[in-house]
């Protein structure tokens, strides 16, 4: 699961295949999904992709009338359960209520996640992007990894981003003592969703699990609610009318085209034996190479680092028992 390991498969898909494309001819009768964040975005489209070859899908809530409303069209067996990712004990309690209710987890996918957001605290004092991001998703795996362990050939997915070039784990100063930077905090963020993938897919290997991380790619949901219009304009993804800009429209993708790395992911085949790996773009990404494109493809060293993947492991596992 290092570097080296990030080779493509040659899948045959790209940026902007679409969900049926990527589930042609699979069936998902039996088997049973949580969606955490999957009543927003690229989240309720990965929802509804999966509903419509057959999975039963459960999705975290934490708003119930707002996902009550983006949910409603969605046919097939979708229900919802409360819980917050920045909330250990309704954590918890949502993993408890799903092993009442269900015999075994097939997909696991960590979708949720905020970005950029003013400082905040959560838990017992953790950054709120780590907090929300990381170790919310490390607590719900690790309650429902009984789940796992009785499905066959489970599979967990990370989402990630290519906000991970911003910033490595911050090792002495994980929280940001030091002076906050929003950018930073969601870079170190989402490089610890991508190492948690790396780890974890260590410990699913001994039930025939799989685990991945995977970069959705640049889509406009939710998730920039944080930042000004000003900002937006100033990154490029607006124009000076608040509009996409011409930059935004040939590099964004559309929702549903952002959930299809992570439908791949969760079913290829092409993916057996390959552990551990970052994603994107419906395959497996290369190694970052120097380029005007560094910065938006392929995945960095630190990244793909299983010492540093293992380090966190234990990093949160400290963290999760002091809560």
């Amino acid at each position: 699961m290092a570097l080296a390991d990030q080779v493509p498969t040659g899948s045959g898909f790209a940026a902007r295949s679409e969900p049926d494309a990527i589930l042609e001819g699979i069936d998902l009768q039996g088997r049973t999904a949580v969606v955490t964040g999957g009543y927003s975005g690229i989240g309720l489209e990965t929802v509804r992709a999966l509903a419509a070859r057959g999975a039963r899908v459960l999705v975290p809530v934490r708003s119930p009338a707002k996902a009550a409303e983006t949910l409603a069209d969605i046919g097939g067996d979708v229900v919802t359960r409360a819980m917050d990712l920045a909330d250990l004990a309704s954590v918890r309690s949502f993993a408890a209520a799903t092993a009442e209710r269900f015999p075994h987890l097939d997909l696991l996918i960590a979708n949720a996640g905020i970005m950029a957001c003013p400082e905040g605290r959560v838990g017992p004092g953790w950054e709120m992007q780590l907090g929300v991001n990381h170790m919310g998703h490390f607590a719900l795996t690790k309650a429902l990894m009984p789940l796992l362990k009785r499905a066959s050939a489970p599979r967990v997915v990370a989402l990630t981003s290519t906000g991970h070039k911003i910033s490595d784990i911050r090792w002495d100063d994980l929280h940001f003592a030091q002076g906050y930077d929003k950018w930073v905090a969601y870079g170190q963020a989402k490089t610890a969703n991508a190492l948690f993938a790396n780890a974890l897919s260590r410990r699913v290997a001994p039930f025939g699990g799989l685990a991945f991380s995977v970069h959705p790619g640049g889509i406009f949901t939710p998730l920039q609610r944080h930042l000004p219009q000003e900002e937006m304009v100033a990154l490029g993804w607006l124009d000076a009318n608040g509009e996409l800009s011409e930059l935004a429209k040939q590099g964004f993708k559309t929702p549903t085209q952002g959930c299809t790395t992570t439908l791949w992911a969760a079913t290829s085949p092409a993916l057996e034996g390959r552990p551990g790996v970052y994603c994107e773009d419906c395959d497996i990404a290369a190694p970052t190479e120097a380029g005007p494109f560094a910065r938006y493809r392929g995945v960095n060293a630190h990244a793909a680092d299983d010492a540093s993947a293992e380090r966190l492991w234990d990093l949160s596992e400290r963290m999760l028992a002091d809560a």
